[in-house]
């Protein structure tokens, strides 16, 4: 063989690699991309297609366009449930995420028994929601729960968590805060213990304090960790379903309804199903449009940085 038809050869071969790579490559992702289009794309563009109809779940649905959206505009209940879902979301975030972060610290030292202090604060997260919420619904029961039983033993005032919406959306709060924090404490431990030993060990030689070595050096390193768990945990909050159905079922009067309740509520009780969807279409967008936000923010930080 002529060095024409090695060197063709070669460079045939050189060729084919990056197509095997790629099909390769595509080989492997073809089952989650199967998964994915089966239990997320499809489902949303149905939920799409239906928030634009009559539908009831009975017989042939109307196309009606942009009504369900429009009625939504002037549905007090829906802007009630959005209002209730984002101060939520501006409460328990900031609050999981500092209380996580602070209690990633004192577990990241070598304290006795940590391994049983981790399984402990993710054990809400890993049990079911529904139990989780049943827990917390027995905690809060303004006649038989704890919380009252023993406020009454010191006597002090028992609030009424069923009757009166403030207390109900308290101890909503007080339940989620308790399910999501154990996921960012472990998100934060691992982060916490990835760093690099040597860049703590040189500022704490320069005399800078734990509290100016958290603040300085671990809390800024720890950005990217800070930003997967500020979108997570708004994703959470926005999915959140199963602690407020089973301890308050929206009430009392609406003051723990949320737009995933709501949604709910239309599409399976009230029998609006193309109502519910759309609900669950602008629950999606807004989902979208605060993980993006948060990235293009992260990103601009970096880029500063």
């Amino acid at each position: 063989m002529s060095v024409a038809g090695v060197a063709a050869g070669r460079a045939a071969g050189r060729t084919r690699r990056p197509v095997r790579r790629w099909a390769t490559s595509y080989a492997l992702l073809t089952p989650a991309l199967l998964l994915f289009g089966v239990f997320v794309l499809y489902p949303l563009v149905q939920a799409v297609r239906i928030s634009m109809t009559n539908s009831t779940g009975i017989g042939q649905p109307e196309f009606t366009g942009l009504a369900n959206y429009a009625r939504m505009a002037r549905d007090p209940v829906f802007w009630r449930a959005a209002g209730n879902t984002g101060l939520l979301a501006l409460v328990s975030v900031p609050t999981s995420v500092a209380a996580g972060f602070g209690i990633a610290l004192l577990l990241r030292d070598r304290l006795p028994g940590r391994g049983l202090f981790r399984a402990l604060f993710l054990a809400p997260y890993v049990l079911s929601g529904v139990v989780v919420a049943m827990a917390g619904r027995w905690i809060f029961d303004q006649n038989v729960g704890i919380v009252d039983r023993t406020l009454t033993a010191l006597g002090l005032p028992a609030p009424d968590w069923q009757s009166d919406g403030g207390a109900a959306a308290l101890s909503v709060f007080v339940v989620l805060f308790w399910a999501r924090t154990g996921l960012v404490v472990v998100l934060y431990l691992s982060a916490l213990q990835g760093l690099d030993r040597d860049v703590l060990e040189a500022a704490e030689l320069d005399g800078a304090s734990r509290w100016q070595r958290v603040r300085h050096v671990s809390w800024p390193l720890l950005r990217p960790t800070t930003f997967f768990v500020v979108v997570l945990m708004v994703i959470e909050v926005f999915q959140t379903f199963d602690v407020v159905r089973v301890m308050t079922a929206g009430g009392p009067a609406g003051a723990t309804e949320i737009l995933v309740t709501y949604a709910y509520a239309q599409g399976f009780q009230a029998r609006a199903e193309g109502y519910g969807s759309a609900i669950g279409v602008v629950v999606f967008a807004v989902i979208l449009a605060a993980t993006v936000l948060s990235w293009r923010a992260q990103r601009d930080a970096e880029e500063v940085a």
